[in-house]
């Protein structure tokens, strides 16, 4: 499948969801809510009859840590009076009872409290309380919300659903992780795989980051709240933070393995260290420390976070500069993530009001950049392929060099002495040398010596069988090396360069020594080699133009 088209899938599945998410189908009841601090005393029918006591203008996160009242302004009239939830986000709190007004003037009771809250747990991190039936349509909530850490809010993001609305965002929520969680370990295997034969250290890095990225998801999106309803939902929310932290940790991990190394040279290796350090020691001391602190903890966590977007900044200013070929790739994965963070941070740092699909985001940007840096993974490796088929060419061209003469194109001595030695069986072994060689030289000059060398060499060359070495050994001479169960007869050859056009229409000649023994070992390469040299000089002796052979040395 092509990245075009895995593109369009993914792309039209988020749009497809996106939209479910904006249709009626999904639509919620908002419920505002005003504050007061819990008194000892207080209770739920006095708080309910004196809405004055609350505060509905002053944010919620300036009232501190403690034990709080939240009612919610009247609701709709128009409201079912059966089958409703009350839903609100999830945050560190010791437990929640909420109080129901009913118009006839009943009131209700049900809650939580974070050691049963899994159960209440539904995805994307809010806690769902169904309203207890009564014939009466219910016209007022009051919460009830001990130890609360107030980091962002005392109770936020409370809506009314219906049955069929939680429902419908289930489903919605499930196939937008569901994605997520599938992506990535496709991903996993896909660049595991790839790992075992690429050998690229930024593979397993990137696959310890989506790890990392579905631990969180799993963890933050309260699946695992679900599937093990009795973990304490404040420590299902420090587990949140230790997968954050090391999915951050992770990412700067795998920009310096997957970028040249010149990128992160000097300060900003020391930088990412920093970051790295810090994100590991603050995240360490609110996972140990908290609730003690807890607020000023989280101020110091987000103070390191801070220090994130920054170091990514550095990082692409520095790839520019350098002209890292991983830029534009790069950039386009970590833009979303960015941008996506910085609302995050925003709104932990309270400029900005709470909203569910800010909450996700952090999860929803890291979908867009684990996609995109999976494009920008096979992008890198398409380079790694093609450095890798050059270098083997380089190399075959290399080594090409290094076995065969450079003049002639037939092997040198030293690659002709490795594949004939440790042949097995009797080998014919001819020693060709070309006659007054000195004197071609001499007659034409050295460019027209070297051309003769390559007309002779092209001869014996298409003389020789298919399963013969033919080399140059020597500066006019030349061997070659048959079995002698179908040895190369010596007139054939002399009769082929008789045949050659010569430069310049001179005639060259050449003599011949043969000889037929083992060649197991350099031994038995040196004794027939001796002999058949001496055979070549006998031919010399006899008037030239012509071979002779040695005695045979076969068992």
């Amino acid at each position: 499948m092509s990245w075009r088209r895995v593109f369009t899938w993914w792309f039209g599945a988020l749009a497809v969801m996106l939209t479910c998410a904006a249709s009626p189908a999904f639509a919620k009841t908002p419920v505002a809510v005003c504050i007061a601090a819990a008194s000892a005393g207080d209770d739920a029918a006095t708080l309910l009859a004196h809405p004055e006591r609350f505060d509905c203008t002053t944010p919620q996160n300036r009232f501190g840590s403690g034990d709080y009242w939240a009612l919610s302004q009247p609701l709709p009239r128009d409201i079912a009076s059966g089958g409703l939830n009350a839903r609100i986000a999830s945050l560190w709190q010791d437990a929640v009872t909420l109080h129901i007004l009913y118009a006839d003037g009943h009131v209700a009771r049900t809650g939580f409290s974070s050691a049963n809250a899994g159960h209440f747990l539904r995805l994307g991190a809010t806690l769902s309380l169904p309203l207890p039936a009564h014939a009466a349509r219910p016209v007022r909530l009051l919460w009830h919300v001990e130890g609360a850490a107030n980091m962002r809010g005392i109770l936020l993001g409370a809506v009314l659903a219906t049955d069929a609305e939680q429902t419908a965002s289930e489903m919605l929520l499930a196939m937008l992780y569901g994605a997520f969680a599938g992506m990535a370990i496709a991903l996993i295997i896909y660049n595991l795989a790839l790992w075992g034969a690429l050998r690229q250290s930024f593979q397993p890095t990137y696959c310890v980051l989506l790890l990392c990225l579905l631990g969180y998801a799993i963890s933050s999106s309260g699946a695992l709240g679900q599937w093990m309803p009795d973990v304490n939902n404040n420590v299902r929310l420090r587990i949140n933070a230790v997968l954050l932290a090391a999915s951050s940790i992770a990412a700067v991990v795998f920009a310096r393995a997957f970028f040249e190394h010149r990128v992160f040279e000097g300060w900003l290796s020391r930088a990412a260290d920093i970051v790295v350090g810090g994100l590991a020691v603050t995240t360490i001391a609110y996972v140990t420390l908290a609730p003690t602190r807890i607020v000023l903890l989280d101020h110091v966590v987000l103070a390191t976070y801070l220090l994130l977007p920054m170091l990514v900044a550095a990082v692409l200013v520095r790839a520019w500069r350098h002209r890292s070929t991983y830029l534009w790739l790069f950039a386009l994965a970590w833009g979303a993530p960015i941008a996506f963070a910085s609302l995050r941070i925003a709104s932990a740092a309270n400029l900005i009001g709470w909203n569910f699909w800010i909450d996700q985001s952090t999860t929803i940007s890291m979908m867009f950049e684990a996609m995109l840096s999976s494009v920008a993974i096979a992008y890198r490796i398409r380079l790694l392929s093609r450095e890798r088929d050059e270098a083997r060419i380089q190399e075959s061209a290399a080594r090409l060099l290094a076995d065969t003469d450079p003049l002639t194109g037939l092997l040198n001595r030293r690659s002709f002495l490795a594949g004939a030695i440790g042949r097995e069986g009797d080998q014919a072994l001819l020693i060709i040398d070309i006659d007054h060689f000195k004197a071609v030289n001499d007659t034409i000059g050295h460019d027209g010596g070297d051309e003769v060398l390559r007309v002779v060499a092209r001869a014996l060359r298409m003389a020789a069988p298919a399963d013969a070495l033919v080399a140059r050994i020597g500066g006019e001479e030349f061997a070659i090396v048959t079995h002698a169960a179908s040895p190369l007869v010596s007139e054939t050859i002399l009769a082929a360069l008789r045949r050659e056009r010569m430069p310049f229409d001179i005639t060259v000649t050449a003599s011949i020594g043969t000889c037929i023994g083992p060649m197991r070992r350099e031994t038995d390469w040196k004794r027939l080699y001796c002999n058949a040299d001496r055979a070549l000089f006998a031919a010399k002796a006899a008037g030239r133009d012509r071979s002779r052979a040695a005695e045979s040395l076969a068992a």
